[in-house]
């Protein structure tokens, strides 16, 4: 009888469902033990302009990393570095105590987590967790929340502002959404990536990130409109960019993007495409609530406007050759010297 009670015990145990924070129970020689190399296996699916630098951050500091990607030669650099190479992310995540996705698109996103033959929550073993850097649906990481705790596991949406410059030096903001004590005891392995900002249950981080890209879609309006004028006026838009940088004009966006749209340099550190995916998120969400934003459907119309011209491929910063054709002007001859040093 005693021998029965027993059997039914560990049988109740190895079917509980399991905690937001049983993973690091798990993994972990005591509950105080933070997540660090020596107890935490991590998977890392997409090496784009920003996966890449942010997978390499995670190298560095010592974790064993297994990474996935459709096209491996983008992950070579990563795999020179002592990353290991997956067929699939169902295979990637069971390798993983956690799990990294940044892609680009929420169908992306939904193939690598959810696909039931080849998706990361697949392969992902019980009390593992699956942390979504992409900006995506908000319903969609609500939808990733309920099917990781079916499956035993947990999720967090945590995508980033910073653009591909933050990647690179690890200065990201971070928006998280999920169980808060899962984040807390996660932040210490987010922080080799950026600041972590916790605010609220799944799917709060994806709103987080789309108001981000309002106010930065409206900014980048105001800032190509502004050098635009000061070209029609005469002004040298090296010396305009310097004076208005320090005024209540300043802003990151003028730092980040300034001198490159002075340089013609329209290399994506975000790309046209996924912005005029984030912002058609935000309109859509926007009809859900309810909101009239004029601004947003502005900047909305003016990116897509690019994309009709081919230059999808270029960074959010050549919003400037749209407004350019529309006013038959081009700042090229505009600028005799570079912004200073510190604004690049």
């Amino acid at each position: 009888m005693r021998l029965l009670s027993l059997l039914c015990l560990l049988h109740r145990s190895a079917t509980h469902t399991h905690s937001p924070s049983l993973f690091l129970r798990h993994h972990m020689a005591t509950a105080a033990e933070p997540v660090g190399p020596s107890n935490t296996k991590l998977g890392w699916i997409g090496t784009g302009v920003m996966g890449r630098s942010m997978c390499s951050h995670l190298l560095k500091a010592g974790y064993t990393v297994t990474i996935y990607t459709r096209t491996q030669s983008k992950a070579e650099s990563l795999l020179s570095m002592g990353a290991r190479w997956a067929e699939s992310p169902k295979s990637l995540a069971s390798q993983s105590d956690v799990v990294f996705s940044i892609v680009g698109y929420p169908s992306d996103v939904r193939k690598v987590i959810l696909d039931p033959a080849s998706g990361a929550l697949a392969g992902l073993r019980s009390g593992g967790v699956i942390i979504d850097m992409t900006t995506s649906d908000p319903s969609l990481a609500v939808e990733i929340a309920s099917a990781a705790s079916a499956a035993g596991c947990s999720s967090v949406d945590a995508p980033v502002s910073g653009g591909d410059r933050g990647a690179r030096l690890a200065s990201l903001s971070i928006f998280t959404g999920g169980d808060e004590t899962l984040v807390t005891r996660l932040t210490p392995l987010l922080n080799h990536l950026g600041r972590v900002y916790h605010m609220g249950g799944p799917g709060k981080g994806q709103f987080c990130k789309l108001a981000n890209q309002v106010t930065i879609a409206s900014t980048m309006v105001g800032l190509c409109e502004g050098l635009i004028y000061a070209h029609k006026a005469g002004l040298d838009l090296s010396n305009y960019l310097n004076a208005i940088s320090t005024g209540a004009a300043g802003s990151k966006s003028l730092d980040l993007y300034g001198n490159r749209i002075l340089k013609r340099d329209f290399e994506a550190g975000f790309y046209v495409n996924h912005f005029v995916k984030d912002l058609g998120i935000c309109l859509r969400e926007c009809q859900n609530m309810g909101l009239a934003l004029p601004g947003l459907a502005l900047a909305q119309q003016l990116y897509l406007s690019l994309k009709a011209h081919g230059e999808g491929d270029l960074g959010t910063q050549a919003l400037v050759l749209a407004l350019e054709r529309l006013n038959n002007v081009s700042l090229e001859s505009g600028s005799s010297k570079s912004l200073s040093e510190g604004k690049n």
